[in-house]
């Protein structure tokens, strides 16, 4: 039996084009407001077929939209004139979110997005089902997917972690731009002031609002975020005008970024973890790749552990880059590192944003080792494991050649095997996988301390300490 999308549809979906339409025939017929009272008609009557029109194809658009489960599959029909059956099978289903636009929540109506695996866009998006429907739908989706009956209660879910909106906007307010920002602004306003007048100073209104905008969009995209854990997944909640309520299955991180900016760094003891979700294209990671966006360290290495088990980051020896790597990068040579452990590798970078990557054996999809024109005049060499598209990329940079190419192999290894022992996941029911044993990993010669596995020059910190 197949359903239909709300009734009030078409009002959602129309206001757009409505408004759209409208700013573009309203300046283009400006001369019929000065035309009196025919003028008036005259664009007032084009207004009305304008609204009629869209009114009809929103209606149609409704009308022939049906959606509901069959077997193993979601199926979406729609079209008009030319009709498209869409099928999301269900064994793929990556995350379900639960999206409502400021004018859908003071409707009562939400949008149900559904990710897949290997898709670059959402699927078969319902926009827009009434609230309640929206949640039912999303739970009888991962139950099916999970394989437990259909008519099974909302699973329960449990609070991990709540960010104040204190702590949100401060964190948004230490960030790069922002004080660099504040320094040179009024410097610039004082300069423009002296030099070309106090008029001037409107024209640097683009520049604050390119400061205050990024600002403005982070603090409403997370305000109120609760992060909970649950039978079928993570369940993240977030957004002031727009609320996302965003489930993500087990099994479907496929890394994880633990993110330190400078200023949190020297005034606080915050980090950030975004991680990467298959399914979601590139283009959507930045919406949605915060699993926690600031916390305390231990807390975030908490939540790190009980998203990746037994990836525990303090005992994961990183090493570091040999010593003529200072050549290509004089301020972050120090910093650059990489290791692993039986279940995860550990990549190391950034100086005013330093980033630690962690990724499961088992999640890399390829390891490529590259050497550009420099780094082969160097003997250096840069290795990256690659899964699905997002914003963490894991990637060991300016190794020795000769131990990039024995670790990719060795890392390749590594995958195999840990995809052969991994079970399946299941939140809140942990079942560790079977260590994987480590292949032998000969030590190449290198050029002095911290050249290769065995080198003893930097620091072997595995989590680098608050600058």
């Amino acid at each position: 039996m197949l359903g239909r999308l709300h009734p009030l549809t078409p009002v959602l979906r129309g206001w757009r084009f409505v408004v759209a339409a409208l700013a573009v025939l309203v300046p283009q017929n400006a001369d019929l407001l000065g035309g009196g009272q025919r003028g008036l008609l005259r664009l007032g009557t084009g207004v009305a077929v304008l609204l009629l029109v869209g009114g009809v194809a929103g209606v149609l658009a409704w009308r022939f939209t049906r959606y509901g489960i069959d077997g193993g599959d979601l199926r979406v029909d729609s079209g008009v004139l030319f009709r498209r059956s869409r099928r999301v099978r269900l064994d793929r289903l990556q995350a379900v979110d639960v999206v409502q636009p400021l004018l859908a929540r003071l409707l009562g109506m939400a949008e149900l997005r559904l990710e897949v695996a290997g898709g670059s866009s959402t699927e078969a998006p319902l926009a827009y089902l009434s609230l309640d429907d929206a949640h039912r739908l999303r739970n009888e989706l991962l139950a099916r997917a999970a394989g437990i009956e259909e008519d099974a209660p909302e699973a329960p879910e449990r609070l991990l972690h709540e960010v104040p909106g204190g702590r949100l906007l401060a964190s948004s307010l230490l960030t790069t731009p922002v004080v660099v920002g504040v320094v040179l602004v009024p410097v610039a306003l004082g300069v423009a002031a002296v030099v070309e007048g106090v008029g001037s100073l409107l024209f640097l209104a683009p520049a604050l609002l390119s400061i205050a905008q990024p600002l403005l969009q982070q603090f409403l995209a997370n305000f109120g975020f609760t992060l909970a854990e649950s039978p079928d997944g993570l369940r993240l909640r977030r957004g002031l005008l727009e609320k996302r309520a965003q489930t993500v299955p087990p099994g479907r991180i496929q890394a994880v970024r633990v993110v330190e900016p400078w200023l949190w760094r020297r005034f606080t003891d915050w980090v950030r973890l975004d991680v990467d979700i298959a399914g979601y294209g590139a283009g959507q990671q930045a919406s949605s790749a915060q699993l926690l966006p600031v916390a305390p360290r231990h807390e975030v290495l908490a939540l790190l552990e009980r998203v990746l088990p037994g990836a525990s980051l303090p005992a994961v020896r990183l090493e570091g880059v040999p010593r003529r790597a200072a050549w290509l990068a004089p301020l972050t040579r120090r910093v650059l590192g990489a290791g692993y452990d039986d279940r995860y590798f550990v990549a190391r970078r950034g100086l005013l944003e330093r980033e630690t990557d962690v990724m499961p054996h088992e999640r890399a999809q390829s390891v490529r080792v590259t050497q550009g024109p420099l780094q082969r005049r160097l003997g250096l060499a840069s290795l990256t494991l690659d899964t699905t598209p997002g914003p963490v990329t894991v990637r060991a940079e300016h190794r020795d050649a000769r131990e990039a190419v024995a670790l990719a192999l060795h890392e390749a290894e590594l995958a195999r095997r840990a995809r052969a022992a991994a079970p399946p996941e299941r939140w809140m029911a942990a079942h560790p996988a079977a260590p994987v044993v480590p292949p032998a990993l000969p030590d190449p010669p290198g050029d002095g301390p911290g050249a290769g596995p065995s080198g003893a020059g930097q620091p072997r910190a595995p989590y680098p300490p608050p600058a």
